[in-house]
């Protein structure tokens, strides 16, 4: 694509991203796609960022992390400035030690091409399933790039087609091995181990439902996990009920929260409230 028509699409509101609420209930199987890539994996699971850690503060790691999603998909570009700005302050402290078994830094544009990927794929899915795959199209695609130059990712490095893309994703998968360390912290968020108050077994088993549903097999393959004939029945009812739903839900619920989040960001802005 001429640099012009890319240097257009980044000043321009990201519309074709449409977001849709249901993509919350894909959530956790995204995670598991990013931190598949041992860097990402570590970096998470060894963070010192207590602040943003999933398990001792859920609330706030969720809000940040959503946040970040409503920014990319339909923020401005002066909004997604101030916000890369932000979780920059996060990220700066986000490196290896010498005893990290592999080593990372979350400035390392190949990571956040990774995340950036997982989070334009998720995307890409959740139109499959609930939304409209007729907006999976090449400008869409280019549009997309905004999940990683929404941090540091340079524009040049994300793939230049649509083909290019799914070539590089095809080779990353293939190359990923997720180890003990992280299958078992990935596991503890699928079972929704977040230190609130213990959930019944059906909400656990939901939540399970809804994860290995979104992943992809050959994720589930790498995480040791399957699918029951329950879990795959039900799953697929949910989805047909819910497209149906989507149908007749006006755009501000359609899209809720992500509405409501970049609301308060827009307040926090204002009022000089910490962004992340």
């Amino acid at each position: 694509m001429p640099r012009s028509r890319r240097e257009e699409l980044d000043r321009a509101e990201v519309s074709d991203l449409d977001m849709i609420g249901l993509a919350l209930l894909a959530g956790p199987a995204n995670v598991i796609m990013q931190l598949a890539v041992p860097a990402v994996g570590y970096g998470v699971y060894e963070s010192t960022v207590e602040s943003g850690n999933l398990f001792k503060h859920p609330v706030k790691r969720a809000r940040t992390t959503l946040t970040y999603l409503a920014v990319a998909g339909m923020g401005s570009p002066e909004v997604r400035k101030a916000y890369r700005q932000a979780v920059n302050k996060s990220h700066a402290y986000v490196r290896s030690s010498d005893d990290s078994p592999v080593k990372y830094n979350a400035f390392d544009p190949q990571l956040q091409l990774w995340v950036a990927a997982c989070l334009y794929r998720g995307w890409e899915d959740i139109q499959r399933i609930y939304g409209d795959p007729a907006k999976i199209t090449e400008e869409a695609y280019q549009q997309g790039a905004v999940m990683g130059t929404t941090l540091q990712m340079p524009r040049d490095m994300w793939p230049a087609t649509r083909a290019d893309f799914e070539a590089y994703w095809d080779q990353t998968v293939a190359e990923l091995e997720i180890d003990d360390t992280i299958r078992t912290y990935l596991m503890r968020i699928v079972g929704m181990d977040l230190g609130l108050r213990p959930l019944s077994r059906v909400a656990t088993w939901f939540s399970k439902t809804m994860t290995f549903g979104f992943l992809p097999a050959d994720f589930r393959t790498k995480m040791g996990v399957e699918m029951s004939p329950a879990q795959r029945r039900f799953f697929d009812t949910h989805n047909r009920i819910a497209r149906v739903a989507l149908r007749f839900m006006p755009t501000p619920i359609r899209v809720f929260p992500f509405n409501l989040l970049l609301a308060d960001l827009n307040w926090r802005r204002r009022t000089g409230r910490p962004l992340v």
